[in-house]
């Protein structure tokens, strides 16, 4: 919907790629789609779920046997962004590495995007 052609989205690092094939394994699901609502400290947060199957509306990032499903709304605030899988000693987890975002919250948890910037003045 976003895209660019020959581009993917998002990239996905090699711990994510094993991480996400790991769960669509485990859950037998198609993918897994990640979006964006309203919510936070900072406006915004990423959402993730696992899916039965994939939406024809959604943008689809396959790589190595992991497929990522990017929610049409959400779309235009992830591309660009790249997703990584920590995994530390107090917590593991997804990173996402998104330029598009101005703001985040003290823990990680929230985030602001330029575009709400331009938005808010209005």
């Amino acid at each position: 919907m976003f895209g660019i052609p020959g581009k993917q989205a998002v990239t996905l690092t090699p711990a994510a790629v094993a991480q996400v094939a790991k769960l669509m394994a485990r859950d037998n699901a198609a993918g897994l789609r990640i979006g964006v609502k309203k919510g936070g400290c900072a406006g915004m947060e990423y959402t993730m779920e696992y899916v039965a199957e994939i939406d024809p509306n959604d943008e689809v990032v396959e790589q190595d046997g992991a497929r990522v499903a990017i929610a049409p709304m959400a779309q235009m605030f992830l591309f660009g962004t790249e997703i990584d899988y920590e995994v530390g000693l107090l917590e593991s987890g997804f990173k996402f590495r998104n330029p598009n975002v101005t703001e985040a919250c003290g823990c990680g948890e929230s985030i602001k995007f330029r575009e709400m910037d331009e938005t808010d003045g209005a």
